[in-house]
């Protein structure tokens, strides 16, 4: 079938033809009937997916594995490491563990205990991540995670899946039915409050899981309170979203799509800025028509999108893709935002790059681009203390040294004051490093030991 997209908004109009597609999904339940597994993948192959499946999130759609995954390329191709389980994503006695339980036909129950055991040797909760949930009076808002001062992050219950899994998701938890390490909020009327209260924060972003998830009636029912409300420091709602890689058809063809882009119409015309916050990987998800449609229907609603994603191993480890993906964002539309340091969690061994090297590429990339392009910032380690970006190595007195800044601070004021570490060429996270200066810590550190900022 043959659909006939109206280009939205008032940006451009025009007709675009493509084909329609039904959203369909695949899980442990039933991955194992899909046609390209069946016949590129091994049954060791099949197996460690099950494996790992029953520990890490595993989900995919018929958009991934039609247009996205080359099934010429099994194991190596990077979407299919991107949403597919491996062997290597856990340690080998974790591996063994599960994989002994699963033949012994052990009950669900005591499969999610063995399971959970090994999810919580996985660093389930990142950069401090439940330190960051606020108070308003007696109520703690376990739905908000307000860590930056001028940001502040909502998860709507209605958000708490995505279109597919990623596999190296610091999210994760959220996905595996550990009820206890989920953030979630059904309503906005504490959002507002909170919101009102604190008049430091201009930018809510909405996150999950993934809000693009949601119906468009559902969305609407948390947009409309933020745009009805007396909050004039809010001046941009932000939507972190994978949609535009996993499912672009949800801003093509699904039924409440224009409904959807409605929405997103109404936040611009009441003044406030909708950054979507899209979340590309590789340059192989930029390049479907069905993205490249859905990513112009989106910008023709006023919107802006801002692409970020981390620096991994197998996946885009490589000079040539991160320039590439960015070459092509900018073609499109787009606007580089970060890069990230793959996060502290889940598996973080098999995807992670050292942080020289992820400077490097980072560089030398940024230096294969035009300036349209050099928005984007990097590599960023989105820690306990904020977001550090390692800025370069250089020599001091004879001696290298990597050279850190604050991108984002629990303090605001430490924000843009470079500070140095000891140089480790094999440091992946910034919990790896020690101060240069001979300090026994770094300057932020006793600060952070006694107090917890932002959250009174």
């Amino acid at each position: 079938m043959t659909f006939r997209a109206r280009s939205f908004g008032h940006a451009r109009r025009g007709t675009i033809m493509i084909d329609s597609k039904k959203y369909q999904v695949f899980t442990l339940k039933n991955f194992a009937k899909i046609p390209q597994v069946q016949s590129s993948l091994t049954k060791d192959q099949i197996n460690s997916i099950e494996v790992v499946g029953n520990v890490l999130p595993f989900k995919v759609n018929n958009y991934v594995v039609d247009e996205l995954i080359d099934w010429d390329d099994i194991p190596n191709d990077p979407i299919f490491q991107l949403t597919f389980p491996q062997k290597k994503m856990l340690e080998p006695a974790h591996f063994n563990e599960m994989q002994q339980v699963l033949s012994q036909g052990y009950t669900q129950p005591e499969l999610k205990l063995v399971a959970n055991n090994i999810r919580s040797k996985l660093n389930p909760h990142p950069a401090g991540q439940k330190d960051n949930i606020p108070v308003l009076g007696e109520h703690k808002l376990t739905g908000i995670q307000h860590k930056y001062r001028e940001t502040v992050l909502f998860f709507p219950s209605n958000s708490q899946t995505c279109h597919a899994y990623c596999t190296f998701c610091f999210r994760w938890p959220q996905f595996v039915g550990m009820d206890e390490m989920k953030f979630a909020m059904k309503e906005t009327d504490l959002l507002v409050q909170y919101l009102q209260k604190h008049k430091e924060v201009t930018d809510v972003l909405f996150t999950g899981g993934d809000p693009m998830v949601m119906s468009a009636k559902k969305f609407s029912e948390y947009i409309e309170p933020l745009l009805n409300a007396d909050i004039p420091n809010l001046q941009t709602i932000r939507i972190g979203t994978k949609a535009l890689g996993y499912w672009p058809y949800r801003f093509i063809n699904d039924k409440d799509t224009d409904e959807l882009l409605r929405i997103f119409e109404k936040v611009v015309n009441k003044g406030i800025q909708l950054a979507f916050m899209a979340h590309f990987n590789h340059p192989a998800e930029l390049k479907t028509m069905a993205v490249q449609t859905a990513i112009q229907r989106i910008l023709n609603t006023g919107a802006v999108i801002r692409t970020q994603s981390p620096i991994m191993n197998r996946i885009n480890n490589s000079v040539d893709v991160w320039a590439d993906m960015w070459k092509q964002q900018v073609k499109l539309g787009c606007i580089p935002y970060y890069m990230f340091v793959a996060r502290d969690t889940g598996a973080q061994d098999y995807f992670a790059v050292t942080l020289e090297e992820a400077w490097k590429i980072y560089r030398k990339a940024y230096c294969n681009v035009s300036g349209i392009a050099r928005t984007v910032r990097g590599p960023s380690m989105s820690a306990d203390p904020g977001k550090v970006q390692i800025l370069g190595v250089q020599e001091i007195n004879d001696e290298k040294v990597f050279v850190l800044n604050f991108i984002q601070g629990r303090n605001p004021n430490w924000v843009g004051k470079p500070f140095f570490a000891k140089h480790d060429s094999d440091a992946i996270w910034l919990s790896d490093l020690e101060p240069w200066s001979g300090e026994d810590q770094f300057f932020f550190e006793e600060e952070m030991e006694q107090t917890n900022l932002l959250m009174n």
